[in-house]
This record gives structure tokens, sequence and C-alpha cells, in this order.
């Protein structure tokens, strides 16, 4: 089951109870042996479920639920905690400092992604003001320098390793030596990877590590290994002092419970997750916005950011304006559909929004919805600046379509359709009519002057559904701190 799928299951299991006319210890066991069916075909480790479910049934008062208090959130939250619970391993990961330089070593499966995963972490850091460098002790993977080496360039950060040399501990020593002399504050040795089975590689790891002293070793987990995720990860424990743990793949379609079994098995935080093979598709793990996800819960702070990284600053109080005077038009239309496409696979900026999850964006089905943006903006592209900027849908006459169509080099009821979903956003956003834009004019300022009220009004009713009703957007605002994350699923950006 993958990420998305198992926010689906649990939010059909927590449905049915909340339908339930009676709350008793058999509806209860019910919804949770749907939830611990879920959460297994994640691949999340079968004593972590069993061991939440027994938590969950002593915290959870039945007395509340037969009461009919919010029964669907008592249940979601106390799942919500519990999940929590598993990946917060109850230390921090070794925090980097500059002015001395750190060593970084990885370690990891074959096949984990972890060649590709220390060039974004080097590139993670260098955009921040690091200078990293990445060092090749991999002599058993053929190819494994090259593809360091192309990473590393493209990625314009320095690189060592050897052809001719067979020693991984010598390369690891050698590579460590030389950019320290060169003063960079972050370097990173790469490893050979290699199964727990695998006695003469876990030693070379050790001696690896012995040799180049690391302030942290970080284990790369791919998300797709299934029930294995906790036995791998315990043997890498047993062999170096696993400090973090990284896991990739994971896109919109992954599954997500290798992670929780990683942690539980080394007893180390996730600090990143890989969503994409491109060097910036790599995001700081955050516990609280993961489990959300993974329960269909959204991530708003997440969303916002990859809204802060495609809308620009100077364009926020132009736009703010316009929807607090009602004005809805093609062109801002136009202008979202370009920001959702910078945002990376749809199928995962749906499940960051709460109520919503990658099953309503099938596997598939994402290139498609592309192709529909693109295909809107093209018609869109063949409209007069009269027809982008006007609010008036009745200035949409037969010819004006019909010109349009002809233009864009497309029917005439595809244009009609494309109307039909600007008519549909622009009833939504119509909402947000008579809002008090501040001085300011940003969305952080913005944010302030809006309460649950508001945001019940501007929200799809299937989101609020979703969410719980007021109650539910009411806790969900508390928890992420603001309404800024809130309101930048509507095209705005935060501070």
């Amino acid at each position: 089951m993958v990420l998305a799928q198992l926010g689906g299951s649990i939010s059909r299991a927590l449905q049915q109870m909340s339908n339930a006319t009676i709350i008793d210890e058999k509806v209860l066991n019910e919804c949770l042996n749907e939830i611990t069916r879920a959460l297994l075909q994640a691949d999340v480790q079968f004593k972590l479920v069993r061991d939440m479910t027994t938590n969950i049934k002593k915290i959870v008062n039945l007395e509340d639920l037969a009461a009919g208090h919010n029964k669907r959130r008592i249940i979601q939250q106390a799942v919500f905690n519990e999940l929590c619970k598993i990946l917060d391993p109850g230390k921090p990961s070794f925090t980097l400092k500059k002015g001395k330089p750190s060593v970084v070593m990885f370690v990891g499966l074959q096949g984990s992604g972890k060649t590709t995963t220390c060039t974004k972490y080097a590139y993670h850091h260098q955009k921040k003001g690091w200078k990293p460098a990445l060092v090749c002790a991999d002599t058993f993977r053929a190819g494994a320098f090259d593809q360091l080496k192309q990473n590393a360039t493209k990625a314009k950060i320095p690189f060592y390793g050897s052809y001719t040399e067979s020693d991984p501990v010598k390369i690891a020593v050698d590579g460590v030596e030389t950019f320290k002399k060169e003063n960079c504050d972050l370097i990173i040795v790469d490893t050979s990877g290699r199964h727990k089975q695998e006695a003469a590689l876990f030693e070379e790891m050790r001696q690896v590590s012995e040799a180049t002293k690391p302030d942290l070793v970080i284990f790369v987990m791919d998300s797709s290994i299934g029930q294995a995720a906790f036995d791998q990860a315990q043997a890498f424990r047993q062999s170096v002092a696993v400090g973090a743990v990284i896991v990739t793949k994971m896109d919109g379609h992954a599954k997500g419970g290798g992670a929780l079994s990683a942690v539980a098995a080394t007893k180390s935080p996730v600090i990143f997750i890989g969503t994409g093979e491109h060097m910036d598709e790599f995001e700081v793990f955050d516990v609280k916005p993961f489990v959300s996800r993974l329960l269909g819960m959204g991530d708003l702070s997440g969303l916002v950011n990859k809204i802060q990284d495609v809308v620009p600053m100077d364009q926020q109080p132009e736009l703010l304006q316009k929807l607090s005077e009602g004005q809805f038009t093609l062109r801002i239309m136009y202008e979202q559909f370009q920001n959702m496409l910078k945002m990376g696979p749809l199928g995962q900026v749906f499940s960051m929004l709460p109520g919503f999850s990658s099953e309503m964006m099938p596997q598939g089905r994402e290139k498609e919805s592309q192709a529909k943006f693109k295909r809107y903006m093209t018609m869109m592209d063949s409209m007069t600046d009269e027809e982008l900027d006007s609010t008036n849908p009745k200035i949409m006459t037969e010819s004006r379509i019909m010109r349009i169509a002809r233009g864009s080099g497309r029917l005439v009821h595809e244009v009609m359709e494309m109307l039909e979903e600007y008519k549909r956003l622009a009833k939504i956003f119509s909402k947000m009519k008579g809002l008090r834009i501040p001085k300011k004019g940003d969305m952080s300022s913005l944010s302030r002057n809006m309460n649950a009220q508001n945001m019940s009004k501007v929200l799809p009713p299937q989101m609020l559904k979703q969410m719980g009703g007021m109650g539910g957007l009411q806790n969900l605002m508390k928890q992420f701190g603001s309404t800024k994350d809130m309101m930048g699923m509507f095209g705005g950006g935060g501070e």
C-alpha cells in the first residue's frame, strides 16, 4: 500500500466508526483492525503496529466516544500521537557546526540511492553557505566513482576518489585529509552498499569508520524495501554508530512504513527524505507533517514551503488585493497553474492537502492532469488581455470561444470545459472578498487577520468535512501555529 492509499484507508476506517450509532469496544476494535491492516500493508513492522494499537486502546476513553465527542478526531489524534512517538527516538541527531571540519559517513543497502543522496546532502548544505566535499570510498561497485564524479561535477562540489587504489580505507583517509587541508567544513564519505548477510563488507565499513572517525554516520534506506527495513537497519546499527537516517524514493506513490521501522531499529531520527531523482528533490524531515501526510491529514507547512519556492514575494500584494476585491481572473488562474506545475509531482502536492490524497491523483494520472493544465494554458495563450483580465464570464461569447479554439488548435467543447473550471475556481475565491488586507500586503500579515470562521468559508466543503468540521479546522490551525499555512494553498507565499 502506497503512502497516499494509507491515508485513504485510515480515513475510511475512521469514517465507518464515526457513522456507528453505538460506539463500544467491538466497534473500536474493528476500526483499529482496519488501521492495523493498512499500516502493515504500508510496511510498518508488525511489532510496532501491535504495540501502537495496544497503546491506543489504553488511551482512548470509550465513554467519550459513546458520548458523541468528535469520535473520528479522538481516534485520529491517538493514532497521530503514537506514530509521532515511534518516529521520535528521543534524541536529536548530531548538529553540524561551522568553524571546524565535520566528517559525515554514509552507509546503506545496495540500490538505496546512497551515492545520489550523498550529493543531495552536500548540495543542500552548499546552498546554506557550507563548503562541502565528497569522498568516494566505494571500491566494490563498478562505476561508483564515475557516478559520484558526475553528480559532484554537476553540483560544482569538489570530490576525491581513485581508479587504481583498491583499499577503501586508504581512499577515505586520504580524501578526508585532503579536504581538511583545503578548509572544507563538511566532508562526506560514501561507502560501499551492502546487505546484512555480507560480513566482509560490514567489516570494511567498520574499518572506514574507525579510520576516519566520522562525527555522524547516516544510514540511507530505500522506502520500498518493505518489512525487511527493520532487520536491515538493525544490522547496520549493530556494526556502526548510526546517528541519523535518510529515507529515499519517497515520491507521491511511495510506501512510508519503512521509515518508522528504520527509526525504531536504529534509535536515530530521520533527518531528510528524498522525493525524486533531481538534486533539489530533497526535503528536511519533520515528524508531525510526515505523520500528518501518512494519515491523509495533509502537510500544510510543507505545501507552504513549496509555494514559497515558486511564488515571488513581490507578486503577493497585488494578488491579495485582487482576491480581496473578489477579482479572480483567467490570468490569475493561468499563473496559479504555472505555480502548480513548478511544485513537483501533483500527487505529492495533493497528499499535502488535508482531506485529499494521491488516491485522487492515481498513478499514471499525474501526467494526464499536468497535460490538462498545459492544455488550458495553451487555450489562454490565445486570449486577448481583455479576456484574461475580465471578471465577467459573459464576455466569452460564442464567436470568442470559436476563435480561441481555432487559435489554440483545440475543440470548442475543450474551451468550454476550461471555462467551467475557471467558474468553479472563481466561486471558491469569491469567498475571500471583503477580507481586510494589511498595509504590509503579504500572506503572513493577512494570516493574522484570519480565523477559523473565515477559513471555513474559503475551504471546499469536502476538505472541511475531512478535517472534522469546524472543530477539526481549529485544532489543525493550532497545530500549525497560524493560518498562513492554510492560506498558502490558495496561491500565496509565506515569510
